[in-house]
């Protein structure tokens, strides 16, 4: 183990860099805890169930073949057919095969889904501004929009080209 560290040298985060870090990573889970909570309050639905279903309502013919919903997501195939599954029982997602490749399948929101959704919109961006946005100006909105945007766009790059 020594060997192995004296070979692996890592360059810790400089005081400034600490803060942003932990500022970060602890507001962000209590953000995300936090909004959590309210939509389950509000309604039957998760977060990932919620996000789904925005994504689906979104997508032309409300449906997106579950290798593109997994990649939206950030979910491994094998986590989003489970997370489906569980959706399909509730009646919220049907999945499908895809007409144009029969081997593949797709995602495709339900009547009752789509319900679901416009019932918990509103409940939960009172609770996205109320935790969030009111907390913002327009130029901090900005600068987060630009640096997150960026991240995701390296990390997705990052992810396909592996």
């Amino acid at each position: 183990m020594k060997e192995c560290y004296s070979r692996c040298v890592v360059e810790s985060l400089d005081n400034t860099q600490m803060a942003c870090w932990r500022a970060f990573i602890e507001s962000s889970q209590r953000l995300i805890t936090q909004l959590e909570e309210d939509l389950r309050a509000d309604s039957e639905l998760s977060m990932p169930d919620y996000h789904v279903l925005v994504l689906l309502s979104e997508a032309p013919q409300q449906r997106l073949r579950m290798g593109e919903l997994a990649n939206r997501l950030v979910f491994s195939p094998s986590r989003l057919t489970y997370h489906i599954s569980t959706m399909e029982r509730r009646g919220l997602v049907v999945r499908e095969s895809c007409p144009e490749d029969r081997r593949g399948s797709q995602a495709v929101l339900t009547a009752t889904g789509l319900l679901a959704l416009r019932e918990a919109a509103p409940h939960h961006l009172a609770s996205v501004r109320r935790h969030l946005m009111d907390d913002l100006d327009e130029a901090e909105m900005a600068c987060l929009t630009r640096v997150f945007t960026r991240l995701g766009d390296r990390m997705t790059a990052a992810r396909t080209a592996d």
